[in-house]
């Protein structure tokens, strides 16, 4: 996440704390009580989730209480059970300034007999879309604040806490939410399908980045990379260990990496802006990792501030999103060269990612709430897209169904 983001997010967190006394003070009979309001997101909350109770309208502390299934956490999330049926909760929170009062709505585990979308909602949670649609099938909120999501193909979906100590699990058939602790400011997320162990980066681990596995059994290890550790591509052929094997120089603030099919090529996106407080050009770059020292063997054009980075093997083409032109540049595999004019998309896009079954192209828009969809091969909008999902929107993953159709009808 960048750094005005988490810090604008630390100041909210903090102004959001909520105290429950043991006996709320009783308040003089001439006073008034304030009409508060439990803030809550606009879609059913999904079995699993961890909401947040956040009042407006009168100052901390007060007392809350729930009326339904679930509970109550200490510091003020209350918890829906994973096996709770549809229906709805009542939240009430006083205090002797003021009473507020909000019935939740606890919606049905989607159904995965269909193609969904899995939303990162860095404000929300992680939102649910039909993929055909685009319709919202429920909201899963996680407790924390999600940079990033990742399926592994096989009805597991991941997602990080940019903000917190642990990754999130979500799984199909059963409907199941865990949380893995130990994980702590997650950046990107990414399965290796070949043994089913889940890496993260992590923005800070005791003053460092760090790259974090956990394998198949929960069993979790951590390396120190470099300072605030963020773009992820993962070997699965080569992702055994977790030694550090070689480090080079390619770019300044390298945010995202994709890595080719077979695992020689790097792409890496400098994320900077000749108008930012880093006062140099961003762009793309090629790494020949084939070398035992790494070399740059291409770089695009000086770009005006990239970010996210998606590669579409059967084409060739590599989509870099720009956070302040609000475009997609269109760029050669090979050569880094532009190969289409920039597709022009919503407001702040942030980490593309290309789904090749469907062969559609995600976009992220982060300050737009929206998410753009674009067929890979012909770069035309899909009808429909951009549609409204989460508040500020990172990161889409696709949960295709069993057996379902090699492409969307478009």
């Amino acid at each position: 996440m960048r750094a005005v983001r988490l810090g604008i997010a630390a100041a909210v967190a903090a102004a959001a704390l909520l105290v429950f006394p043991a006996t709320a003070p009783r308040p003089p009979q001439h006073a008034r009580r304030a009409t508060g309001k439990i803030a809550t997101a606009p879609w059913p909350y999904l079995p699993g989730s961890i909401v947040p109770v956040r009042v407006d309208g009168f100052p901390v502390p007060y007392h809350v209480a729930l009326v339904g299934p679930g509970s109550l956490l200490a510091d003020g999330r209350y918890v829906i059970p994973v096996d709770a049926p549809p229906g709805s909760a009542t939240l009430v929170a006083g205090n002797a300034a003021g009473l507020a009062e909000r019935s939740v709505h606890i919606g049905s585990v989607p159904s995965f007999e269909h193609d969904m979308l899995a939303v990162a909602s860095y404000d929300d949670g992680i939102l649910f879309h039909d993929a055909r649609t685009f319709a919202v099938l429920g909201l899963l909120a996680t407790g924390g604040t999600p940079s990033d999501v990742a399926g592994d193909g096989a009805g597991h979906i991941a997602a990080t806490d940019t903000q917190g100590p642990a990754i999130t699990l979500i799984g199909a058939a059963p409907w199941n939410v865990t949380h893995v602790q130990d994980v702590p400011f997650g950046d990107e997320v990414a399965f290796d399908r070949r043994t089913g162990a889940i890496f993260v980066t992590n923005r800070d681990v005791r003053g460092a980045g760090a790259l974090t596995r956990v394998d198949a059994g929960g069993h979790i290890s951590q390396v120190a990379t470099g300072l605030t550790a963020e773009g992820l591509a993962i070997d699965e052929r080569r992702a055994r260990s977790m030694r550090i094997l070689r480090t080079f120089h390619v770019a300044a603030r390298v945010f995202s990496l994709a890595l080719s099919g077979d695992g020689t090529k790097l792409y890496a996106i400098s994320n900077q802006s000749e108008g930012s407080p880093f006062a140099a050009a961003g762009s793309a770059v090629l790494v020949d990792l084939r070398p035992k020292k790494p070399r740059v063997i291409a770089r695009s054009r000086e770009l005006t501030f990239p970010i996210g980075v998606a590669l579409d093997s059967s084409t060739q083409r590599l989509f870099v999103t720009d956070e302040s032109l609000d475009v997609v540049y269109v760029l050669d595999a090979r050569t880094l060269a532009e190969r289409h004019a920039p597709l022009v998309t919503c407001r702040t896009p942030w980490k593309p990612s290309l789904d090749p079954k469907s062969g559609r192209l995600y976009v992220p828009c982060a300050r737009a709430d929206e998410i753009d969809v674009f067929d890979a091969r012909t770069l035309r909008r899909i009808a429909g897209a951009p549609f409204k999902t989460g508040g500020y929107p990172l990161a889409v993953t696709v949960w295709h169904a069993p057996g379902s159709a090699n492409r969307f009808h478009r």
